[in-house]
């Protein structure tokens, strides 16, 4: 089963969570505004799609961090995903160990053909 990850009033996880629902796929969502994700967890995302892949440097936190004004480790910018996890881009879709950011429903697809068969 899918796993989504995100926040609950994001625009793009209502789109995916509708194309879920429309597609009649079984998920889980997760909302890191109520259930954040661990270090353990984060690190293996990281692992899995890439710290750049990861983080939204378009999104509202990035700016009001000022991140785009100066230069950040990706030690601190992993310190700073932890801290503030709306960073991260929207939606994560989880299916066993493999993991996808984004929402393109062609991709997305796939992504459940390839990983849930």
């Amino acid at each position: 089963m899918l796993t989504i990850v995100g926040i609950k009033n994001c625009s793009t996880i209502k789109k995916t969570l509708t194309w879920l629902d429309e597609n009649e796929q079984e998920y889980t969502f997760r909302d890191v505004k109520k259930e954040p994700l661990d270090e353990s967890e984060i690190a293996d995302l990281v692992k899995k799609v890439g710290l750049e892949t990861l983080v939204n440097k378009r999104g509202m936190k990035w700016r009001t961090l000022e991140l785009n004004k100066r230069e950040v480790s990706d030690e601190e910018l992993l310190e700073l995903v932890f801290e503030h996890q709306t960073m991260i881009k929207r939606p994560v879709v989880l299916s066993g160990e493999a993991a996808m950011v984004g929402f393109d429903e062609e991709a997305l697809e796939s992504f459940i053909e390839y990983n849930e068969g």
